[in-house]
């Protein structure tokens, strides 16, 4: 079992968090736990740490930070110390404060369960299959349904665990696309998935897509827009289908016009928090919910960095985390790739950086040589 800050915070905090941010207790203050210095899940069953959402990371230390916007602007510090020292620190500056680390410790060591059938022990690997005309890296290779029916059975031969069928682009600039339009493209492909079995996603924005999808045989929906469209989240709700929840900042044809965030992290994490709980009370858990911190969808280079930075920090939230970076242009800016195909090496980097702090969910193009590195990871890394 994990501990509870009720059960395991000591009477006192000490080392560094002695004096640490004497106004956590002030109004309009939020706190925040970053598991670090990840260790094989064995030294959990040492008594030496916790687990990590059940996968095969364990954690005893954690960055804990704390924020407070107000008129004078806003303000956040940072510490780094032991879990036992954090949580006594927690119950030492207020019971609001104590309470809400205790239950982001109780969301960051409970184990997953299977998402959209798929037992999340070894990370997942969402392969995706474009019906579009102009999405950013493979625009136009499958439109026609009989292709992109030939891409998705070679994902699958590839290792794919899901395959993820979209038929709008949201690639920077890009234009809406009608939701009738989404369907004549998606759904044969979908049906065609599903019945053979397939763990097929929709990737849509559009309620009613996510209907005729779920419909077609589509086991999950992932929505860019965090179910924006007011009639999606009853779709949700009523047909028990798990979500992919994204943060995206604005809409595809301007979100990369200049995106600001007070801290891009803990932003990304506020909205997804807000999101989460809406699910949860229109009826949607968080078992059923993976969060996707929206990486390249309205923000900078830096913001993508900081996101991945903290990738352990989406655990909180209590859902399977999904990171969809496969190609993306800020691996381009980082390195030499000009085209969105030739950042096959970038992206396999950052994908295998976020594994190491746990993401359950890749989503990438490029199936076999993510499958590939998966392998020599799970080697690397025992269960």
């Amino acid at each position: 079992m994990p501990p509870s800050a009720k059960t395991a915070a000591p009477k006192s905090a000490a080392g560094s968090l002695a004096s640490f941010c004497p106004w956590a207790a002030e109004e309009g203050v939020r706190v925040y736990l970053r598991p670090v210095g990840l260790m094989p899940v064995a030294a959990w069953a040492k008594g030496a740490a916790v687990p990590l959402a059940g996968g095969r990371f364990s954690f005893a230390t954690a960055e804990l930070i704390v924020r407070q916007g107000s008129r004078q602007g806003e303000r956040i510090e940072r510490a780094f110390a032991p879990l036992s020292e954090i949580l006594a620190w927690g119950w030492e500056r207020s019971r609001a404060v104590a309470e809400t680390l205790d239950r982001q410790l109780g969301a960051l060591t409970r184990a997953r369960a299977p998402f959209g059938g798929l037992e999340l022990g070894r990370p997942a690997i969402m392969g995706i299959v474009n019906v579009t005309p102009d999405s950013f890296s493979d625009g136009g290779d499958f439109l026609d349904p009989a292709a992109a029916i030939a891409h998705g059975e070679a994902l699958l031969a590839a290792g794919a665990d899901i395959l993820d069928v979209g038929g709008e682009s949201t690639r920077p600039g890009s234009a809406p696309v009608a939701p009738e339009e989404e369907e004549a493209r998606v759904l044969p492909v979908i049906r065609h998935f599903a019945g053979k079995g397939a763990v097929v996603s929709v990737d849509t924005r559009h309620a009613r897509v996510m209907a005729s999808s779920i419909g077609a045989g589509a086991r999950i929906v992932n929505d860019i827009a965090g179910l924006g469209d007011p009639l999606a989240l009853p779709v949700v709700a009523k047909s028990g289908t798990p979500v992919v929840l994204m943060h995206m900042l604005g809409e595809p044809g301007t979100m990369q016009r200049d995106p600001h965030y007070a801290d891009a992290a803990l932003d990304v994490f506020d909205w997804l928090e807000e999101r989460v709980a809406r699910c949860a009370a229109a009826g949607v858990p968080p078992e059923r919910i993976a969060v996707d911190p929206g990486i390249g969808f309205g923000k900078t280079v830096e913001h993508n960095l900081a996101i991945l930075r903290h990738t352990a920090l989406y655990h909180a939230l209590g859902c399977a985390v999904l990171i969809g970076l496969s190609r993306k242009a800020f691996i381009g800016r980082l390195s030499r790739g000009e085209t969105p195909k030739d950042r096959l090496a970038g992206s396999l980097a950052a994908g295998l950086e976020t594994l190491n702090q746990g993401a359950q969910i890749l989503r990438v193009h490029d199936v076999a040589e993510t499958a590939q590195a998966r392998a020599l990871w799970e080697a690397l890394h025992p269960l």
